[in-house]
């Protein structure tokens, strides 16, 4: 029995080293389960570590809950209140969604330093460069548009549901109402 747990652990080990990327694009890609937290880099956090809550039950059951209010019952305000009672908006999926709130509540300062926040996190979360990018076309700024959709393309591929929502936006005439 011992020389097969011997055989087994190293096994599943590798098997969850050689999946990380697979679910941590799927989180950046965007899901109700918020991303894993960034590997400590402790050359540039000078020796502090984020506490990971995103594994914590509560820090989830409330993570779900605002997304469920968000795309679900399109409840803006009681979503970005539940979000920043997690006190973690320096997490990428948390600072994304209170962004996509303010947006969609036409508060599109609040918005914007909530997406920067999310990508000062996170440089490659995919469905913060989408949204961004449509904040971006929704203040008339196209170039800025196209670079979002070029770096989603980097990212996820131009087959990506990202790369496709923005695409189909900025194909559309200046002015357009937007429906995303």
């Amino acid at each position: 029995m011992r020389k097969l747990s011997m055989l087994v652990v190293p096994g599943l080990v590798a098997m969850s080293l050689a999946t990380a990327p697979v679910l941590s694009s799927a989180y950046a890609a965007g899901s109700d389960e918020p991303s894993p937290p960034p590997k400590s880099d402790s050359s540039s956090k000078k020796g502090k570590k984020k506490s990971s809550s995103v594994s914590d039950p509560k820090f989830l059951a409330v993570y779900r809950t605002a997304y469920t209010a968000i795309y679900d019952n399109h409840d803006y305000t009681g979503a970005i209140d539940q979000l920043k009672s997690l006190k973690r908006d320096d997490v990428a999926d948390v600072a994304n969604l209170i962004g996509y709130s303010y947006r969609k509540l036409g508060d599109y300062q609040s918005s914007k330093v909530y997406y920067e926040l999310a990508l000062k996190d996170d440089p490659n979360h995919v469905r913060t460069w989408q949204y961004y990018g449509l904040w971006q076309l929704e203040q008339g700024n196209r170039e800025q548009a196209q670079y979002h959709l070029n770096k989603i393309a980097s990212l996820a591929g131009t087959d990506s549901s990202e790369y496709r929502s923005l695409a189909t936006a900025l194909d559309k005439p200046t002015g357009a109402t937007l429906v995303y």
